[in-house]
């Protein structure tokens, strides 16, 4: 994986400089321009986990004896912003190779200490590697612009504060790995907190989880762009009660230009599941050269042509994909061919397995219950609608958000035709006449679904019965309390009831402090009352 090809990466750099509209290319020219920039160590992490441009072993030392060096590697300097009491850039400096340097920061000095402890408790190779600072992360990203090749954000809530900070601390072609816990926001419980700290407002869907995702990448995006930088996400998961992104940051100013196609605005009908993507910008192509105008809108009228209700309308949202599928399945035969080295191993190759088989080019899903739920009617089975969406001529695929999530690029038109089909099959309690799931029915199919079993209708994970989506490890599984919370009896939700009865026996058992007797404060503190 940490194999180098700078002959190559040069070479597909010039090649990228003929067509600034070809985003991916544009990533390659942006890597070779870097080395009349950066040192040899930096500019190497973006060619080193390139997977457009392969190269062997024996190319390394060929470079190395020309005198410049440029096939050596050099260690990889971390940062981990918000480090607490230090154990996962412990893990970094004893787990992972390569690592030549890791940053622990915090501005609590209780955690400091302990982070420091922890260093030395855990020996010579950790003492070398790590070092811990009290500082306030943001202003320590800032004061050292371009200088790690990783930069890990994990605070609790949201880190839409640190990262204007973090896209300017990251080596060209360095990644970023970002973590929000909250979910409530993102997910459209407040939509004008989500707007003010991340720039785009979301919607209450079924595929909110994900579209969380894409409200963080584009903020991420948006973030860089004020540098000319811009991203590209290796991998972006949702899990359990959080989201984590891992993208690489490059600085171009052409690519730069290619943001507006990576973005789009959502329309959600309030009415039933339709959704259309707006994106905000487009491209027109002349001989060799390309203008970037505004996207065409409006994509939807005033009110839905399948229910006839308004649309609500979110975003702006990442609508490019947010996986590098050949990276995911690279680093998905690894993990398989250690599978020893990972106590999570199942859960590690669920997600990937999952992530793996997505549609990269589809945003945001449907929700095979939520049509029915709309429609009044009884679900066919997962393997019967995607044989029959096959089966029209559309590609259709899980995602890793959700087990009942279903991707296709099939239009909403196409998708209702197969629903209408399916409940002449299986008809359906009559609705009153003004209900969405009654204006859909109402309507003929102009597509004739074909539910015959296809080939393709399960994943070649799902045809081998590998396990995808695993059950918490524990009861209670989610995230605890904020430090310095107090636990009430409203906490069982999250602590379990033996959890919180115990801690409220150990403070009702606790003797109170005798209050102090009130004294005057102008009275002479040494006399008596």
């Amino acid at each position: 994986m940490r194999q180098c090809c700078p002959k190559r990466t040069k070479s597909a750099g010039k090649a990228s400089g003929n067509d600034a509209s070809e985003p991916a290319v544009e990533e390659e020219s942006n890597g070779s321009a870097l080395d009349n920039e950066k040192s040899n160590g930096e500019s190497e992490v973006h060619k080193e986990i390139s997977q457009d441009e392969p190269c062997s072993i024996s190319e390394e030392p060929m470079k190395s004896s020309e005198g410049n060096h440029r096939g050596e590697l050099k260690p990889l300097k971390v940062l981990e912003a918000l480090s607490a009491s230090g154990l996962r850039s412990l893990r970094y400096a004893r787990e992972v190779e390569g690592i030549g340097k890791v940053v622990a920061l915090d501005n609590d000095k209780a955690s400091v200490e302990a982070c420091q402890k922890n260093i030395k408790f855990n020996g010579s190779v950790a003492i070398s590697k790590v070092e811990s600072h009290l500082a306030d992360a943001r202003v320590y990203m800032l004061t050292h612009p371009k200088e790690f090749d990783m930069v890990d954000l994990d605070p609790y809530g949201s880190p839409s504060v640190f990262l204007d900070s973090a896209v300017q601390s990251v080596v060209d072609g360095g990644m970023l790995m970002c973590t929000a816990t909250d979910m409530a926001v993102l997910c459209g419980g407040n939509g004008e907190v989500c707007y003010s700290k991340y720039g785009s407002y979301p919607l209450r869907g079924k595929y909110c989880h994900e579209m969380a995702l894409r409200i963080l990448l584009a903020s991420i995006e948006s973030h860089a762009n004020r540098y000319k930088r811009y991203i590209v996400p290796i991998l972006s998961v949702q899990m359990n009660f959080y989201v984590r992104v891992f993208v690489r940051v490059y600085t171009s100013a052409s690519a730069m230009k290619n943001t507006p196609l990576k973005l789009s605005y959502v329309y959600q009908c309030v009415g039933c599941d339709s959704y259309h993507l707006q994106p905000l910008g487009r491209t027109v192509s002349k001989d060799s050269s390309v203008r970037y105008l505004p996207g065409f809108g409006p994509v939807v009228p005033q009110e839905c042509s399948d229910c006839g209700k308004k649309y609500n309308m979110g975003g702006p949202i990442w609508s490019a994909p947010i996986h590098d599928q050949d990276w995911v399945t690279s680093i998905l035969k690894s993990v398989k061919s250690t599978k020893e080295r990972y106590p999570a191993y199942d859960r590690i190759s669920a997600v990937l397995t999952t992530i793996s088989e997505e549609l990269p080019d589809v945003p945001l899903f449907l929700s095979l219950h939520n049509l029915c739920g709309t429609l009044k009617c009884t679900s066919p089975s997962a393997v019967i609608f995607r044989s029959a969406v096959i089966n029209a001529g559309y590609r259709i695929s899980g995602t890793h958000v959700s087990p009942l999530g279903l991707k296709s690029d099939a239009p909403m038109d196409v998708i209702w035709d197969i629903m209408r089909c399916w409940v002449k099959n299986h008809p359906v309690k009559a609705q009153a006449p003004d209900q969405p799931g009654s204006v859909i029915l109402a309507k003929e199919p102009v597509l004739q679904a074909n539910f015959a079993r296809a080939v393709a209708s399960l994943s070649k994970a799902q045809a081998k019965k590998v396990a995808r989506f695993l059950p918490n490890p524990e009861r209670h599984w989610g995230p605890k309390l904020r430090a310095g919370r107090q636990i009430t009896s409203k906490h069982i939700s999250l602590l379990g009831p033996e959890a919180v009865n115990e801690h409220l026996n150990h403070e009702n058992s606790e003797e109170p402090e005798p209050k102090r007797p009130k004294t005057d404060d102008n009275s002479d503190p040494t006399s008596s009352s």
